[in-house]
């Protein structure tokens, strides 16, 4: 099954980098690139998925560090160009992931599923909502996920075990979150710090959480990403130098890393994405006092 999961990996991602590169190519060959330096999508793609791969995530820090480097992407092209940028990277690393942690196929399989299903779902809705509700949508979801980092960092996050898989209503309730999760990663949600969560609420050993969260991501993202694609709803050059960046960023933190002092680099991210989420639901909120 493991096999199998690497063989739609291949085939998923073979279908996302066909439409993307065409995409570009005629973007670039229309002159319709926007105005962003590459060599700032470059790095924004190489820090945030070289510490993805460690599972800090990257949708969250990507969106701060666009803030903090001045990028200037439109918010309503936001959640298409996160999951746009990062597919090529996040399929990477589950191709590594996946043959390094072991996981109970089942359960792997089936969360991956539902995750691909959800984000299926989700593309549709989200490349039609407009700038505003994709605000506030991001701004909430940051928070959240700034919360449960910090729950994880100050070591308040019950449950845990050695399980390598799931069975009977632990699986329902597994397949039914992964399902959500990957309809509110194509909003922008980062889906690694809440699957990470259910996972051990659910019982089972944290490191299993990184083959079933990269092996989600990199098979729903590609189908989501092609749904935004096909809307237009992204940013074209920051998308692919983001790319370029992040493959490089995924081999060196999978090959060449040894050791991070993460723990301090956690702090750091959990700050950077509550100043991001207070922005983001501030610009909201101002919109609407206007009207």
């Amino acid at each position: 099954m493991i096999s199998l999961l690497r063989i739609l990996l291949a085939a998923t991602v073979s279908l996302f980098g066909f439409n993307f590169f065409k995409d570009v190519s005629k973007a670039k060959v229309e002159n319709s690139f926007e105005d962003v330096p590459a060599g700032k999508s470059f790095l924004t793609g190489f820090v945030t998925d070289f510490f993805d791969t460690l599972g800090i995530g990257s949708f969250a820090p990507t969106v701060a560090m666009m803030n903090v480097l001045k990028m200037n992407v439109p918010d309503r092209l936001i959640p298409g160009t996160l999951n746009v940028c990062h597919t090529i990277p996040v399929v990477l690393e589950a191709f590594i992931l996946t043959a390094v942690i072991k996981v109970e196929p089942v359960t792997l399989i089936s969360l991956i599923a539902a995750a691909v299903i959800g984000s299926y779902v989700g593309a549709g809705v989200i490349s039609k909502m407009d700038e505003r509700k994709i605000q506030i949508v991001m701004g909430f979801a940051l928070a959240i996920t700034a919360v449960l980092m910090l729950l994880s960092q100050l070591k308040l996050m019950p449950g845990g075990g050695d399980a390598i898989g799931l069975s009977g209503m632990k699986l329902a309730i597994g397949v039914v979150g992964n399902f959500i999760l990957g309809a509110l990663m194509t909003a922008g949600v980062g889906l690694y710090s809440p699957c990470m969560a259910m996972v051990y609420f659910l019982g089972m050993s944290s490191k299993v959480a990184f083959p079933i969260m990269m092996g989600s991501c990199a098979l729903l993202m590609p189908v989501a990403s092609i749904k935004f694609i096909k809307e237009g709803a992204y940013a074209k050059k920051t998308s692919l130098f983001i790319t370029i960046g992040g493959v490089i960023g995924v081999v060196i933190a999978a090959f060449l890393v040894k050791e991070m002092p993460m723990d301090i680099l956690k702090w750091v991210v959990i700050v950077v994405i509550a100043y991001t989420s207070v922005t983001m639901l501030k610009k909201a909120f101002n919109k609407e006092e206007i009207k």
